[in-house]
């Protein structure tokens, strides 16, 4: 079994069975936080003004924990927070403009950040479509969904480690399975492109970030782990996170489903401590097995692969 970093940031085999938590593929968000008391803590959630984003952020107030939804467009963010307190009672919703696919933004963001953050959720995502890039020439669904969030958590890094039991949760996909990330050419200048080859390989990304920050921060109480949340249909796209853009053999789950392996990750008490780890149905994942959707491929939790992609990422964005 492939070695994942622990809090400790030494190498361990991934155990073969599954962490269970009492909680299912079919648990919602506010199910997960029932009972949880986040009054205090800070989270961050990108994409937060609608689908899983928004689930996720109106658990996490609904457990009484200020919210900060970083949304590109910032009209949706503040029909979604009002609709967050509205329906939590919560007013400790901010909302900040955040454009991933621009690191200027990113900087922007995080320049204006103060005081200790515990929770960072790295939900938003581009979906697979035609060859977009964006001003710094980078491949838009690599920018969005590794390179935009690699700049905003480790710009981030002073507040999650002030925080001292931190959490970062990157949302993956079963997608992740169909292709590694290629080093010699993330952007896609010299390979043929293909939109699903482009998002397969940023979901991949997202999981290495996890190992990779987690070796290098759990000194600093950061942990990171990768979640596959499941098929949700949203009102931009089928199953952004998800495999429906891929297969259409799906069990598809609400955005509130959906939202509860993130929001698990993000505040269970039994997952203190755990890191470089892939999740879905609210429990850690095995190994896939070839030919089915489920578990994590060995090319995404490779420790060698995720350090060299953290290089990469950290000259791509400087």
């Amino acid at each position: 079994m492939t070695a994942l970093a622990d809090r400790a940031g030494s190498l361990h085999p991934l155990a073969d069975q599954r962490r269970s938590t009492r909680f299912t593929a079919t648990s919602t968000a506010s199910e997960v936080v029932e009972g949880l008391d986040l009054r205090g803590r800070r989270a961050v959630v990108t994409g937060g003004a609608s689908g899983i984003g928004l689930e996720t952020a109106r658990a996490l107030a609904l457990a009484g924990a200020s919210v900060t939804l970083a949304v590109r467009d910032e009209y949706a963010g503040m029909r979604a927070a009002a609709d967050i307190v509205e329906s939590t009672g919560n007013t400790d919703i901010l909302v900040a403009r955040v454009d991933l696919a621009e690191l200027e933004s990113v900087a922007a963001f995080v320049r204006t950040w103060d005081g200790p953050l515990h929770m960072l959720v790295a939900n938003a995502s581009a979906v697979p479509g035609p060859l977009l890039r964006t001003s710094r020439g980078h491949e838009l669904q690599f920018a969005v969904n590794h390179l935009g969030h690699f700049k905003l958590a480790t710009g981030l890094w002073p507040a999650l480690a002030a925080a001292g039991d931190a959490r970062i949760v990157t949302l993956s996909s079963s997608a992740h399975l169909r292709a590694p990330v290629d080093l010699d050419d993330l952007q896609f200048t010299r390979r043929p492109y293909h939109p699903g080859a482009a998002y397969a390989q940023s979901k991949t990304a997202a999981v290495l970030f996890a190992v990779e920050a987690t070796r290098r921060w759990a000194g600093d109480g950061i942990t990171a782990n990768a979640v596959m949340p499941g098929g949700v249909r949203t009102a931009h796209r089928r199953d952004p996170h998800g495999t429906a853009d891929y297969d259409g053999a799906v069990r598809w789950k609400t955005a509130a489903q959906g939202a509860a392996t993130p929001v698990l990750v993000a505040t269970a008490p039994e997952l203190t401590g755990i890191g470089g780890r892939y999740f879905e149905d609210c429990a850690i994942a095995e190994e896939n097995v070839p030919g089915s959707r489920t578990g994590y491929a060995r090319h995404a939790v490779d420790p060698e692969t995720a350090q060299r992609l953290w290089d990469a990422s950290a000259d791509l964005v400087r």
